[in-house]
């Protein structure tokens, strides 16, 4: 039985994965700040264990990583993350700027620290940084955001720089790009439901070749530019 890791699992994308994961049979390590609030979570059918865990308190991440260093883990989805503060040019508030980066960016690369060798221990491990095309340099256009535009984009070469890592132990690393999706964050107008969008991921996750770690995709497979 394979076996995911999965952070942010409480709400939204990391809901889904979860449920979406335990249908086909996983194992899923279900991770959020509060699991005691995290009632639909708790009432997801399947081999599912809630854990909490804030991705930004070292002692938590590294407590649960000894609490499950016998098990293998096939996956691990970094999707815990916020939006931050969305004042533009002229007017931040650089401290809320900080604790953006703190989870967007830091919280991700720590997980993956604590858990690699739990990674170590699966045949053909992942790992899945949830970014944004608001991330991409290349196409951005559209200015603003700063918070969370700069927490992606450093987050992307985390995902690159891991890939170069980690390519010798065989772990495959890739950022995406999960689309405007109706959740909290993404808001009631967004064309993407919840349930596509990560239905694509786990395609494009299934799927991964080791010569495609290292990339930024979308659900629905395309390739982004950094």
């Amino acid at each position: 039985m394979p076996t995911l890791l999965l952070s942010g699992a409480n709400r939204g994308i990391g809901l889904e994965y979860a449920r979406q994961y335990l249908a086909d049979g996983w194992r899923v390590h279900a991770c959020c700040r509060f699991p005691d609030r995290a009632k639909e979570l708790k009432s997801l059918e399947g081999d599912l264990e809630v854990h909490k865990m804030d991705v930004t308190d070292a002692l938590q991440v590294a407590n649960l990583a000894r609490e499950l260093r016998e098990e293998p883990l096939d996956l691990l989805i970094n999707n815990a993350g916020v939006y931050g503060a969305r004042s533009g040019f002229g007017s931040q508030d650089f401290d809320a700027w900080t604790e953006t980066l703190q989870i967007n960016l830091l919280g991700p690369l720590r997980v993956v620290e604590a858990f690699l060798p739990l990674l170590e221990k699966a045949e053909k491990p992942c790992i899945v940084n949830m970014s944004s095309r608001l991330g991409s340099i290349g196409l951005n256009q559209g200015g603003g955001s700063y918070p969370y535009r700069t927490s992606k984009a450093a987050l992307n070469m985390v995902t690159k720089n891991l890939s170069v890592d980690l390519a010798d132990k065989g772990v495959i690393v890739i950022s995406v790009h999960p689309g405007w999706v109706e959740t909290d964050m993404g808001g009631a107008s967004a064309p993407v439901s919840v349930e596509d969008s990560v239905s694509g991921l786990r395609t494009l996750i299934g799927a991964l070749e080791p010569g495609q770690s290292g990339g930024f995709f979308t659900y629905e497979g395309e390739e982004l530019p950094w």
